[in-house]
């Protein structure tokens, strides 16, 4: 899972730091221990050899580097890496005073102790143990790290979800029925395929072969039979004028006129 790369940053926080420390000390041991007289031949500070360089600052450089990275990184991949590398450089203090001999490297120093204690402590301290305290550090590290917590695995998993979640979520629940698709309206404002409206007064619209005009209810001069009432510009009733014209529609070869109001 790709959620289980991160890890929290406090996982290599004490590793880390000691590893730190322990590079700066292995680097600096053959040029500040003689201040204290601690440390290798000349008993004079700050004498740079390249055995010193290849032996002592090059191991101690990869060491911090490899502490560093322990206290920063919150990804796995990244962690493991400087724990790697803290953990050769460590081999390296180890072996690498031993090789170096072998290999025509040289030697850092005779140990400066004029008591058999003194040169062992400083030899410890100076090559062997401090490589064997860093190996331990760096491979403390690497099993932190390479363990995945079961706090780490939940929230891999609801990091996941809620990926998937905003990607593509279905609908809620409980939303609202999605509104039905206006039909299309044709000529007369109505739904298509419906015919045109019904005529004025609820009677049914007339129609008539071309030229010809179809009577109509409440036509102009003309009353509605049966109805008993004058249609427009009919006599009205005795002592009144002619019943004013309405406006209507009137329909002659399938067309729509409207006669405006007098």
């Amino acid at each position: 899972m790709t959620g289980t790369m991160r890890a929290p940053r406090t996982r290599g926080l004490l590793s880390g730091a000691l590893l730190v420390l322990l590079g700066l000390w292995g680097a600096l041991l053959p040029f500040v221990g003689p201040y204290a007289h601690f440390g290798f031949a000349p008993d004079e500070p700050w004498v740079y050899t390249a055995a010193r360089l290849q032996l002592s600052v090059l191991p101690g450089i990869a060491t911090v580097i490899g502490g560093l990275v322990l206290l920063v990184s919150a990804n796995r991949a990244a962690a493991m890496f400087g724990a790697w590398l803290a953990a050769l450089a460590g081999a390296w203090f180890v072996v690498g005073h031993t090789l170096g001999a072998l290999w025509g490297l040289g030697t850092a120093g005779a140990p400066l102790g004029t008591s058999t204690a003194q040169r062992v402590t400083e030899q410890i301290a100076g090559f062997s143990g401090l490589g064997v305290v860093t190996v331990f550090l760096s491979a403390f590290a690497l099993g932190r790290f390479a363990v995945v917590g079961v706090r780490e695995t939940r929230r891999a998993a609801k990091t996941a979800a809620a990926r998937e979640a905003a990607r593509g979520a279905p609908a809620r629940p409980g939303a609202g029925p999605a509104q039905p698709a206006v039909p299309p309206r044709g000529r007369y404002g109505r739904t298509s395929g419906t015919g045109p409206p019904p005529s004025p007064g609820g009677a049914p619209p007339a129609y008539g072969p071309p030229g010809q005009q179809a009577p109509r209810p409440g036509a102009p001069g003309r009353s509605t039979p049966g109805s008993g009432t004058p249609g427009p510009g009919a006599p009205g009733p005795e002592g009144a004028g002619p019943a004013p014209a309405e406006r209507h529609d009137e329909r002659v070869a399938g067309e729509r006129r409207d006669r405006p109001h007098p």
